[in-house]
């Protein structure tokens, strides 16, 4: 008798403070137990209904809704997800570019420079004009394995790999001598190799996901990046040698130059910053298919040695890359004639040493803004050909008048005729590297690498030809051997805007 009333007296105290606890919004989530006369667990569940969850069952209570004891929240359900389905985001590929652009003038500034002043600063025994010669013969040697180095690599680590050459070189303009600056020049060639191939490959795959991804049409995207990639890149020469001018000064008593320590401690901090920026690119697929089949331990060397083979192979034995090749070349050719004779033959006695940072921030400012200009105007084959026609124009000028021996007496005049001609080299340069990038861009979809492999190949023989060659020969030789090549070249790339386009219309003819 005492056992159930004191059963009966549990049951109504629990049930009571139950009731109370849920108006107040805190009741019980599961069931309460009681023990009958026989022990055994019972439940009320006429009471408490879709509270209750049997033991056996817990596995249900994360798709029940919530207690009823809950006001207001009788039918809210523990997990609701109303939010309605998201569409796929597009990707924005602008954003690497700027990073790449700016990553490539903060270390191609200082190296510019420093390029710019080997004829004039290091003179003795001509250690500045060898020692790049030995850059550009290791960078023209080391471009036929880049590409298989960028695919192994990666577009992104090649670009990250590239720039400890150029930073070693410039540290060895420290302390310049045959046993620094010889060997920083062969281990620049490498890495100038891979940086340029992969510079090239990663512009261009993220011209082309940008496409994709915005219903873009190609040509166009790949113009726009190339355009803003060299106007920022052409801003090197101007910022790096003003860097120049206000850091060094001629010692009218001594013939030296003052501050070239100085300079180039500063360029090491500049070119670090760069190096470090770098790392914040994302990764691309290492070819323009977006395959991996030559990555990592995947590819065997034997398979690896093959498609190098085949893809420079390829290359050459495509009728449109030996139609480009001489143009190719001679952009090569223009850039070691600005950098190695015309500082030295031209700026120099005019203006003097101090003087080459000026003339060739002047150079780089045009540079820069044709290649911007030049990038957002390419659409095509028509509009490159076109633009290609303007540069040429500009760089014969400037041969014409210096073979013409044309000069203008010292003062400001003879200051502003020497920026003058810088300024119209710039233009020639800003033209040649911006619509031949994006012309292989836009002709060479099956082969990126090979096709900018073969680009710096080119370039760099004839640059490392310049600076072997041209202290054998005269300037007037120069300038001579270089308008004819200009004249050449200019008519062999005429001939493929021609082929291409009687092609193109011959094709759409077809369709109609």
């Amino acid at each position: 008798m005492v056992i159930q009333k004191f059963h009966t007296f549990f049951l109504f105290f629990y049930s009571e403070n139950n009731h109370s606890l849920s108006a107040c919004g805190v009741g019980p989530a599961s069931s309460y137990h009681s023990l009958d006369l026989n022990g055994i667990m019972t439940s009320d569940e006429s009471r408490f209904g879709n509270i209750y969850i049997h033991p056996s069952t817990n596995r249900e209570l994360q798709s029940q809704p919530m207690a009823s004891a809950i006001p207001g929240d009788e039918e809210t359900p523990l997990v609701t997800d109303n939010s309605p389905p998201q569409a796929p985001k597009i990707r924005n590929h602008t954003g690497d570019i700027h990073i790449l652009s700016l990553a490539f003038l903060l270390v191609f500034l200082a190296f510019g420079a420093a390029q710019n002043l080997q004829s004039t600063l290091n003179t003795e025994d001509d250690l500045g004009t060898t020692s790049l010669g030995i850059l550009y013969l290791s960078f023209t040697f080391f471009s036929v394995v880049a590409s298989l180095v960028v695919r192994v690599l990666g577009s992104k680590n090649s670009l990250l790999l590239g720039t400890t050459g150029y930073v070693l070189y410039v540290a060895a303009n420290l302390k310049p001598n045959w046993y620094t600056l010889v060997p920083a020049s062969v281990y620049l060639g490498f890495c100038a190799s891979i940086i340029w191939v992969g510079e090239g490959t990663y512009l261009t795959s993220a011209a082309r996901s940008h496409s994709t991804d915005n219903n873009l049409h190609e040509g166009a995207v790949i113009g726009d990046f190339n355009g803003e990639f060299w106007a920022v890149y052409a801003l090197h020469q101007f910022i790096g040698n003003l860097i120049t001018f206000a850091l060094l000064s001629d010692d009218q008593q001594g013939g030296s130059t003052k501050g070239t320590t100085l300079l180039f401690v500063v360029f090491l901090f500049i070119m670090t910053f760069g190096a470090i920026l770098m790392c914040f690119l994302r990764k691309r697929s290492v070819n323009s298919k977006g395959e991996q089949e030559l990555s990592g331990a995947d590819a065997g060397a034997c398979a690896s040695l093959k498609s190098l083979s085949k893809s420079l192979g390829g290359a050459l034995s495509d009728i449109k890359m030996l139609l480009i090749i001489p143009l190719i070349a001679y952009s090569g050719l223009q850039q070691a004639f600005v950098w190695a004779e015309f500082t030295k033959y031209v700026v120099t006695p005019a203006i003097g040493i101090s003087g080459v940072g000026s003339s060739m921030a002047a150079y780089g400012a045009f540079d820069g803004i044709c290649s911007l200009l030049a990038g957002r105007l390419t659409s095509g084959l028509t509009s490159v050909t076109t633009i290609v026609s303007v540069g040429v124009f500009a760089q014969a000028v400037v041969l014409i008048l210096l073979l013409l021996d044309f000069s203008i007496s010292s003062g400001l005049l003879g200051t502003l005729y020497i920026l003058f001609l810088a300024g119209l080299l710039g233009i020639g340069d800003g033209v040649l590297m911006t619509q031949l990038n994006a012309l292989i861009g836009i002709l060479f979809k099956h082969d990126t690498e090979g096709a900018f492999a073969q680009l710096k190949i080119w370039q760099c023989a004839t640059i490392a030809i310049v600076f072997f060659f041209a202290p054998l020969i005269s300037f007037k030789s120069v300038l001579v051997i270089m308008l004819a090549f200009l004249c050449v070249s200019f008519c062999i790339f005429l001939s493929l805007a021609l082929k291409l386009g009687y092609t193109s219309s011959s094709s759409t003819s077809h369709r109609i």
